[in-house]
């Protein structure tokens, strides 16, 4: 079933129409450089009138250093955060926008409600300092970038700010092989669309779609755009058995379910996406017994796991490996930004092997329960061995409630039927975590067949100082009492060195 085709004469149609009236207004800058043959430098785009807005920010952007100033419109992401004493979540809603450029930017953001005494634009890797004049902060962008803007620390009432390189040759909605949404709000019959082998789903800038994308046994296929994917049922993208699948740009927000879920696929490549989600389950993307699937550049907030890497679950069977996580930005309100091992098969059992999860910024992290903490973690059940992981370069900035990394072979009743079979050869480089609130970082084999082995930290630094086995500290202390980290008797071969000593036995 292909609900989309047999409307897509009127969809192109209604996507003219509203094209052309965003551009006076909210598509002034880019319309002036294509009446003058010139390249745009500018492009923002119109939120339907249908779509629910934020009020607590006002956000204007520019060419800079002088151009005119472009006022952009408010999306509302929603998120949730727990009540450790009750379980019950409650939802806020926040702010988002987006647009593209190219050159360098200047962005103004002013804070309604008032009473404005700082301002912080994280990741703090990027080194953005805004200039705060009263409620009014300003910052210049020289390249796009996704960042939260944060008002005096406030966690919900805050700002995500998008921004992409502008597209130079876009699809056209008369490309036999592009399903094409223009401006507007879009639905299609059943809420599911269904995408052919050799079709590309493309959203344009300011248009919205309600339906789930699916992908299912198809080859060379996929989803781009600047559009937004808006609280989809069943979530928002579902690719199983596909091959040769990639997302690109588009915007999640509030799927009711995941943002994507990927099965039994192969060569998946997730590129810049972005998904914001606040249901309960609200993963960001999960993948499950599906080999080379790359997430690179994308950015998620998300009210459950921002990104799951699994075997057997449902309907879904295999061995996962090859997935690579890169360049991301993740923020995890509930659970964790990174997950790995929970769901396998037992009667089967499956290994997850081969992952790189390497240049990441993880935001935050809030989870009460101890079992679900940890900004990347390894959590091997139903009979799972995790294997040949590298993690590098990863900076972790000061989160609410969680542990910095976790590792547990585990046993977890709720989802389990048997233990997992262990975790084995990780190399974890480069990572550091600057603030006060992580709880100890965690490494629980669960007996000695069923273990942890070979972990290697090089260059860890927590709060500026270089954690190493050769580290000056009492003769008595393991390394981990240097941080208040612990590890169990079924951890053997655990070792932290320095980049030099790295160096030197490399060269022996």
């Amino acid at each position: 079933m292909n609900p989309s085709l047999s409307r897509r004469t009127a969809l192109q149609a209604a996507g003219a129409t509203v094209l052309a009236a965003g551009l006076s207004g909210q598509m002034a800058t880019a319309a002036r450089a294509d009446d003058s043959n010139a390249a745009p430098k500018l492009v923002t785009y119109q939120r339907p009138a249908s779509m629910p807005t934020n009020t607590s920010f006002k956000v204007r952007v520019r060419t800079a250093p002088d151009g005119d100033w472009q006022t952009l419109d408010i999306w509302r992401p929603q998120f949730e955060e727990i009540n450790p004493t009750t379980g019950s979540g409650k939802v806020y809603s926040s702010s988002m926008v987006y647009f593209d450029f190219s050159g360098s930017v200047e962005v103004e953001i002013t804070y309604l409600p008032g009473g404005t005494t700082k301002a912080r634009v994280r990741p703090d890797a990027l080194g953005i300092k805004p200039e705060l004049l009263g409620d009014t902060l300003r910052f210049t962008l020289d390249e796009p970038r996704d960042v939260v803007v944060q008002v005096n620390d406030l966690t919900f009432d805050c700002l995500h700010l998008i921004s992409n390189h502008i597209d130079p040759n876009p699809p056209s909605a008369d490309d036999p092989d592009v399903i094409y949404f223009g401006p507007g709000v879009h639905s299609v019959t059943g809420n599911v669309l269904t995408v052919p082998s050799g079709k590309t789903v493309h959203l344009a800038g300011g248009a919205v779609l309600t339906a789930q994308v699916y992908f299912k046994n198809v080859e060379k296929a996929g989803i781009t755009g600047r559009g937004v994917l808006y609280a989809n049922p069943g979530g928002a993208i579902l690719c199983e058995g596909s091959k040769n699948i990639r997302v690109e740009e588009v915007i999640i927000l509030n799927p009711a379910g995941y943002a994507g879920t990927f099965g039994e696929s192969e060569n998946v490549h997730v590129k810049k996406a972005r998904a914001f989600s606040s249901k309960g389950n609200g993963d960001g993307f999960d993948v499950f017994s599906s080999s080379g699937v790359v997430f690179d550049g994308c950015f998620m907030r998300n009210s459950d796991d921002c990104i799951a890497i699994y075997c057997h679950r449902w309907n879904y069977y295999g061995d996962t490996r090859d997935i690579t996580v890169q360049n991301c930005t993740l923020w995890a309100d509930v659970a964790h930004p990174i997950n790995v091992g929970t769901h396998g098969n037992t009667d089967a059992p499956e290994t997850i092997e081969n992952l790189v999860i390497k240049n990441l910024d993880i935001l935050d992290h809030r989870e009460p329960q101890m079992n679900y903490q940890g900004c990347i973690a390894l959590n091997p059940g139903d009979s799972n061995l995790i294997r040949s992981v590298r993690i590098e370069d990863v900076r972790i900035e000061d989160f609410r409630w969680g542990q910095v990394i976790y590792m547990k072979v585990m046993f977890n009743p709720k989802y389990n039927t048997s233990v997992g079979r262990g975790i084995e050869d990780v190399y974890v480089k480069n990572l550091s975590y600057t603030g006060t609130h992580a709880n100890p970082s965690l490494f629980l084999g669960y007996d000695a067949d069923h273990a942890i082995k070979n972990v290697t930290f090089e260059n860890l630094v927590i709060n500026g100082v270089v954690v190493a086995d050769s580290m000056k500290k009492p003769s008595w202390y393991y390394t981990t009492d240097a941080v208040q980290w612990f590890y169990n008797e079924h951890v053997t071969n655990l070792k932290f060195i320095t980049t030099a000593e790295a160096a030197a036995a490399a060269a022996s």
